[in-house]
């Protein structure tokens, strides 16, 4: 019963930021209707949306889902190689299709999949399912460094347009060199970090801390335990080609609707980093977080209009978040049994 109302709690979040976002950009449509004198009740957002779908160009569409097939192969082949050193064998198909489940269980259950993910691997490869779940830790550690590279990587080629996009907002202007919110800021970091480590003993001490401090650790010992790779080189290609992947659907979303098709390389970037940190927001394969991020990085960085921003991360969403997901996640609930013997 806790996890059917944690599901419906995470499931209600994303609805209501998904409605907010659709009823904002649904005002934008209406009143882009009014202008160019189109009735009111021939001006639907929804139909829109289900247009521009239709008249996306497929061919890019059926690149972004090979993308995301070919990374969830890196996926697994990395998944693997933590696997190995611990003195197992298991079949690479069995790594793919679990980890095709796990994606689809994050569409009921935010971050159940890695657990649906670990246990049914342990039962079809009969191997510890702490041994299973600890990899599939250190799997999602080395995900949280490549996020922080990539957005790093985001800001270094878009620091110009990111900082003329943000300049308002930090209550600076855009030929300004530093903005009076940045120096608060700088000199409250300073302040916080000096309060912290006068009194670093009692906090460490406390529960939260020892939390904090028990995490830690274990962020750590999940980077030793990489070093026992056997393969260091393809353990990074795989890691790289992972996110090269995730990359480059992105990339292809732009390509196939044409209001984005003239976006380049490093917007594409961006507003992949923006679905990512999206997609880290705890609501269901990315409901409505995907969405508001998406659509402001389109509209607040790129000047494309709200509804067609919208358009395009619903094109994406629907694409890979929902047909993909639920396709190959349905897969692997029936093929895993018929492949590992009828073993349900």
């Amino acid at each position: 019963l806790r996890d059917l109302l944690k599901a419906l709690l995470f499931l209600l979040v994303g609805g209501i930021i998904l409605w907010l976002v659709y009823r904002q950009q649904d005002q934008a449509w209406q009143a882009q209707c009014a202008l160019d004198g189109i009735p009111k009740e021939d001006c639907s957002l929804l139909k829109k949306i289900a247009s521009d779908f239709a008249s996306a160009d497929f061919r890019y569409l059926f690149l972004m889902l090979l993308a995301f097939a070919v990374s969830n192969l890196s996926r697994a082949a990395r998944w693997l190689m933590l696997l190995r050193p611990l003195g197992y064998s298991p079949r690479p198909v069995n790594a793919f299709l679990t980890i095709m489940l796990g994606y689809f269980a994050n569409l009921g259950l935010p971050r159940v999949g890695e657990i649906v993910r670990a246990g049914t691997f342990s039962r079809y490869e009969n191997i510890p399912v702490e041994k299973t779940l600890g990899t599939v830790v250190v799997d999602r550690i080395v995900d949280v460094l490549s996020l922080a590279v990539v957005i790093a990587l985001a800001f270094l080629f878009e620091f110009d347009t990111i900082s003329r996009f943000l300049a308002p907002y930090l209550g600076g202007s855009e030929s300004e060199g530093s903005t009076p919110l940045l120096r608060y800021l700088f000199i409250a970091l300073l302040i916080g970090g000096g309060l912290f480590w006068l009194f670093r003993k009692p906090l460490l001490r406390s529960r939260p801390g020892q939390k904090i401090m028990g995490m830690m650790k274990g962020f750590g010992e999940g980077l030793q335990s990489i070093r026992r790779v056997r393969s260091p080189f393809w353990f990074i290609l795989h890691s790289l080609n992972i996110w090269l992947m995730y990359y480059l659907m992105t990339w292809l979303g732009f390509l196939a609707f044409e209001p984005t098709s003239q976006l380049g390389f490093s917007p594409a970037l961006i507003v992949f980093v923006a679905g990512s940190l999206g997609m880290v927001i705890p609501s269901p394969g990315g409901l409505g977080s995907y969405h508001l991020l998406i659509t402001a990085a389109l509209t607040g960085l790129y000047a494309i209009n709200g509804p067609d921003a919208f358009s395009f991360a619903n094109i994406i969403f629907f694409t890979i978040q929902i047909g993909a997901n639920i396709l190959l996640g349905l897969l692997a609930l029936a093929l895993l049994p018929v492949i590992n013997g009828g073993k349900v």
